[in-house]
């Protein structure tokens, strides 16, 4: 299989293994897909990691395969490609990618789906399509905008060039950077305490600010307003305010 799922202590971890280099196929693709909707509807799944292999996390599309596509081809897959890689997005749980190696193109546009990503401090990341002729077809116009600026967008896509972790996280790509060998244990521990956290408000959260992103201001408020009253029905929110009261802030032990 070129994607497996793993389950431990609450956490999935969406793991790639399609050597050498993870080109993300239109195999690879759809079972992104399957296991995100899988995802989603798991009780026993409350946060995700996506990674590759210890060198490499994803270099991109298979460029063998999409060679032999004409317009015809690409017009009919090109909405399986986008809706892969949306699913991973939409999962309604926090989402953490663990960047190693190269992330370039698709493998890129993979990150920017998930909602915190932790770099190996030798990553490589880029959307490198505009060498090939191409513009990124995964969500990369649209996602990497929204989460560095248009501008830097601009400068990375249509330079096609790649940058280090350093400059990824001074300008917003990923979120930490950290030795490579401590990637996956890095990634693992945060996703294990936002597992234990309060599972309807982190999707709360979540659906507030995505969509909110999408919204007008007052679209986005009424929203938030929304999601914050209906909080007040769950039994986090008693358990998280009667341990403040009781024991102090972030000592509350949340149901799973």
């Amino acid at each position: 299989m070129t994607v497996h799922l793993e389950v431990a202590d609450g956490v999935g971890t969406l793991r790639l293994d399609r050597p050498p280099m993870n080109a993300l196929d239109i195999e690879v693709q759809d079972r992104l897909r399957a296991f995100a909707e899988e995802i989603t509807t798991r009780e026993d799944i409350r946060a995700v990691v996506v990674r590759g292999s210890e060198k490499v996390f994803a270099a991109g599309a298979d460029i063998k395969e999409m060679r032999e596509m004409d317009h015809r081809a690409m017009v009919n897959r090109s909405r399986g490609l986008q809706d892969a890689f949306t699913a991973v997005a939409r999962i309604p749980k926090p989402v953490i990618a663990a960047v190693t190696g190269y992330a370039l193109g698709g493998g890129c546009e993979l990150a920017l789906c998930a909602d915190l990503r932790i770099a190996a401090d030798n990553a490589k990341l880029g959307q490198p399509e505009i060498l090939l002729g191409l513009i990124p077809g995964a969500g990369g116009t649209q996602r990497l905008p929204r989460l560095v600026g248009p501008s830097r967008a601009k400068d990375l896509i249509l330079t096609g060039r790649m940058v280090d972790a350093e400059e990824a996280l001074r300008i917003g790509l990923v979120d930490r950077v950290v030795p490579a060998a401590e990637v996956m244990s890095e990634a693992g521990a945060l996703a294990r305490k936002l597992a234990d956290g309060p599972a309807i408000a982190l999707r709360a959260a979540k659906e507030a600010i995505d969509a909110g992103l999408e919204a007008d201001i007052d679209s986005g408020l009424a929203l938030e307003r929304a999601w914050f009253s209906a909080l007040f029905a769950t039994e986090d929110r008693e358990i998280g305010m009667r341990s403040f009261v009781e024991e102090g802030p972030g000592k509350a032990r949340f149901t799973r």
